[in-house]
C-alpha cells in the first residue's frame, strides 16, 4: 500500500458515501483502532462530527483507552466526543453480546444523527465467510449494508490496509485491540488463517470477490423481501394471523420470507433457518403437529407459532 495519498483516497470514499447520508452532522463510532481512527479523522474534516466511544469494560484499562480515543477525537476537530460505558451480557456468546450492547449504546447516544461505522471490505469478506460456514442462507452471506439508517459504513469498499496507511500518513498511533489477535474468536482465525490460505490457493483477489458476492446477493435479497412484504399483506388476516391457504401456493423461498417477516413483527428475534422451516411446515406439511418455539425478544416469555383453523397464530408462555 502506497503510504502517500492515503488520506485523500479515504476522504474521497467517505465523501462519496456521504452523498447518501442525510443530515448536516453525523456521529462516528470510535473504538480507538486504526479503522475507526482513520474514519474519524477524515469524517471530522467533512461534516460536524461527534465521536461515540463505547467502553465495553471487558479488558483491564479499557477506561484509559476510551479516554485516549475521546481526546484524540477532539484533536481531530470533532465537535463532541462521548464515552459510553456498557454492561455486556452473555446471550449469543461474547462477540454477539458485545455487539448488541454496543449498538444499543450508540443508538441511545446518537440523538437522531446518522452513525458512521468503520467496517472495511476485509470485514465484509470475513462476514461472508462466517455466513457460508454457518449455513445461514443468502441473507447472512449478503453481508453488511453500506447504508442501513441510522448505520452507515462508508469504508466497505476500501481495504483495511488503506486505514492503516492513513494513520501512518497522519503520524497516528492507534490502539491495537488484543482481542483482534485472540484465536479464541472465530473472526480472528478467519482473518489470520483462512483468508490468507484462500488468497494463496485461488491466486489473490478473494476478499474483493467475497465482497462482490455480498453485493450481488444483497440485491437478490432486497427484491425477494419486497415481494414478501406484498405477499404478507395479502395473507395477513384482520387479527394479524396468516391464512395458510394463501401462503401454500407461494414459491418456497418467498413463503419462508413471509413467515420470517411475520414472526419478527410478532416479537421473534435471532431466528434460525431451522425455526423458520419448522413454522413453514405448519403450512406445507400439516399433520396436526404442535406449535413451533422460536426465539423471542420478550423478557421471560417463550414465543410459539401454532396452526389453528387454517391460520397461523402466535402465543407466548412464561419461561
Amino acid at each position: 500500500m502506497d503510504r502517500t495519498g492515503a488520506v485523500a483516497a479515504l476522504r474521497q470514499a467517505v465523501a462519496v458515501a456521504g452523498e447518501r447520508i442525510d443530515g448536516e452532522s453525523w456521529c462516528v463510532a470510535l473504538s480507538g483502532g486504526p479503522d475507526s481512527v482513520a474514519l474519524t479523522a477524515v469524517a471530522a474534516a467533512l461534516r460536524p462530527t461527534t465521536a461515540l466511544i463505547v467502553d465495553h469494560r471487558l479488558q483491564a484499562g479499557s477506561d484509559t483507552v476510551a479516554d485516549a480515543a475521546r481526546r484524540q477525537a477532539l484533536e481531530f476537530g470533532c465537535v463532541g466526543a462521548q464515552v459510553l460505558s456498557v454492561e455486556v451480557g452473555r446471550a449469543g456468546g461474547p462477540e454477539a453480546a458485545a455487539r448488541q450492547a454496543r449498538y444499543q449504546a450508540l443508538d441511545s447516544a446518537r440523538d437522531g444523527a446518522p452513525v458512521l461505522l468503520g467496517h472495511t471490505l476485509d470485514d465484509q469478506a470475513e462476514t461472508v465467510l462466517l455466513g457460508l460456514g454457518r449455513g445461514s442462507g443468502a441473507r447472512s452471506i449478503a453481508g453488511m449494508r453500506p447504508h442501513d439508517p441510522p448505520w452507515h459504513r462508508p469504508l466497505l469498499g476500501v481495504r483495511r490496509a488503506l486505514t492503516h496507511a492513513v494513520c501512518d500518513e497522519l503520524g497516528l498511533h492507534p490502539w491495537q485491540d488484543p482481542h483482534n489477535a485472540d484465536r479464541r474468536f472465530t473472526r480472528v482465525r478467519l482473518r489470520q488463517e483462512v483468508l490468507p490460505v484462500l488468497e494463496d490457493v485461488l491466486g489473490g483477489g478473494v476478499a474483493e470477490a467475497l465482497a462482490r458476492t455480498a453485493t450481488a446477493l444483497r440485491e437478490d435479497v432486497d427484491t425477494l423481501d419486497a415481494m414478501a412484504a406484498e405477499a404478507l399483506a395479502g395473507a395477513r388476516t384482520e387479527a394479524g394471523c396468516l391464512d395458510t391457504a394463501r401462503l401454500a401456493p407461494l414459491p418456497d423461498a418467498l413463503r419462508r420470507r413471509v413467515v420470517r417477516a411475520w414472526l419478527l413483527a410478532g416479537g421473534a428475534c435471532d431466528l434460525t433457518d431451522i425455526q423458520i422451516r419448522g413454522v413453514d411446515r405448519l403450512v406445507t406439511a400439516w399433520r396436526g403437529q404442535g406449535g413451533v418455539a422460536v426465539a423471542s425478544g420478550l423478557r421471560k416469555q417463550r414465543l410459539f407459532a401454532v396452526r389453528r383453523g387454517g391460520v397461523l397464530t402466535m402465543h407466548t408462555e412464561p419461561v
